[in-house]
C-alpha cells in the first residue's frame, strides 16, 4: 500500500484503514480488553459506544499506539502499529478529549508548531496551516489568541491540528463534550464532511451523536465486543419478531402469553404491549382473529424497532447474551 501524504487526495475507495485483529490487554489478572476484532474503511464514521470501564478508553489508546496490546495486532493504512510505528501514526490524527491546546498562541502559530511535529517540511508549514483552517471553518481567527477564542473555535483548533498532516485516520474523543448547541451542530458538520475523505472513529457517550453523525457502530462492555453494526442494518434487523399491538378493550397480558408463539408479552401502557413472535409461528394470525372475536379492538399493529439508546442499554445491562462478532457488519 502506497503512502499517503498531505498534498495527495483521496479518492473514495473502500479500502481499510484501521484492522484491530483479536488485541487483549491485560493488567496484572485483570483483562481490560478481550480479543476484540474490527476494521474502519475510508469513509466510515465509526461510533465507538461503551459504559464507563468497558475498556474503551484502553482500546483507543492501543490504536492510537499509546499503550501496548498484550496480544493481537493494529494496522493504520497498512502499517503495523508496533513494527512501523513512524509510519503508522504518520498516518493517524487524534484529538484526546482534553485539546492538547496552548492558549498563549495564536491559532497560526500552535498550528505551525503541530505541523512541525509532524514532520511537514519548513517550506510547506504554511499551506498546511491554511489549508487546514480552511477545513476546520478557522479562516480569519489566525492571528487570534487561542485562550481567547469561543469553546466552539477551540474545538475546531483541536481538530485542526489532528488532521494538519491529511491523515486517513482521524480519532476523536467526546469531540462536543461542553459546547453549546449550536456548537455541537457545527463540529458535527465538520465530523461528516471530514467523514467523506477519512476513516473516522469518534467515541462519544452521546448516543443521538452516533446516529446524527456516524454510519456505523461499536459497542464494547467488559471488554468484549458485543456489536458491530451499520445503523441501517442495526434498525433493520431490529423488531422483526416483536409488534406494538394497542386495543381499545386490551385482554390481560396472560391472555396474550397463552397464544401459541408468543414469546414473551410486556405492558408499556394501559392500552399498548410490546408482543415477540415466534417467526416460524401463526400467532399474528391467532391474535387477529382472537381480536375479533373477542372485541379487543385492535387500533395498532406496527412492527417494534429499538432505539440506538435501547440496544445499548440490553447489551451493556446483561439483557441478552453478549456476542463477539465482528465479522456481524453488513
Amino acid at each position: 500500500m502506497s503512502v499517503i501524504n498531505q498534498n495527495n487526495s483521496f479518492a473514495m475507495t473502500r479500502e481499510t484503514l484501521i484492522s484491530v485483529e483479536q488485541i487483549s490487554r491485560d493488567y496484572g489478572d485483570y483483562r481490560a480488553v478481550d480479543n476484540v476484532s474490527f476494521t474502519v474503511e475510508r469513509g466510515d464514521v465509526l461510533g465507538f459506544l461503551g459504559p464507563n470501564g468497558a475498556g474503551k478508553t484502553t482500546t483507543m489508546q492501543i490504536i492510537s499506539g499509546v499503550l501496548t496490546a498484550t496480544a493481537g495486532t493494529v494496522s493504520i493504512a497498512g502499517f503495523d502499529i508496533l513494527d512501523f510505528p513512524r509510519q503508522a501514526k504518520a498516518h493517524l490524527g487524534f484529538l484526546p478529549e482534553v485539546p492538547p491546546l496552548y492558549t498563549d498562541l495564536s491559532v497560526d502559530e500552535y498550528l505551525a508548531f503541530a505541523a512541525r511535529l509532524r514532520g511537514i517540511t519548513r517550506s510547506r508549514v504554511a499551506a498546511a496551516v491554511e489549508h487546514s483552517k480552511q477545513r476546520c471553518g478557522l479562516n480569519g481567527t489566525g492571528r487570534r489568541l487561542i485562550g481567547n477564542l469561543s469553546r466552539g473555535f477551540q474545538q475546531r483548533v483541536s481538530i485542526a491540528q489532528a488532521i494538519i498532516h491529511t491523515p486517513a485516520v482521524i480519532i476523536l474523543d467526546e469531540p462536543t463534550g461542553g459546547l453549546d448547541p449550536i456548537q455541537i451542530h457545527e463540529i458535527r458538520q465538520l465530523i461528516r464532511q471530514l467523514g467523506e475523505e477519512h476513516a473516522i472513529l469518534l467515541s462519544t457517550h452521546i448516543l443521538p451523536e452516533v446516529q446524527t453523525v456516524c454510519n456505523r457502530v461499536i459497542i464494547i462492555h467488559e471488554g468484549r465486543l458485543v456489536l458491530d453494526k451499520h445503523l441501517d442494518r442495526l434498525h433493520e434487523d431490529s423488531g422483526k419478531n416483536t409488534v406494538r399491538a394497542a386495543f381499545r378493550r386490551p385482554p390481560l397480558p396472560e391472555t396474550l402469553q397463552a397464544i401459541a408463539g408468543v414469546n414473551t408479552v410486556d405492558r408499556i401502557g394501559e392500552q399498548t404491549f410490546l408482543i415477540d413472535l415466534d417467526p416460524e409461528s401463526d400467532a399474528l394470525d391467532v391474535i387477529l382473529q382472537r381480536t375479533v372475536n373477542s372485541c379487543w379492538g385492535l387500533y395498532e399493529l406496527i412492527p417494534h424497532t429499538d432505539s440506538l439508546e435501547e440496544t445499548f442499554l440490553r447489551l451493556t445491562l446483561g439483557e441478552e447474551d453478549r456476542v463477539n462478532a465482528p465479522g456481524d457488519v453488513a
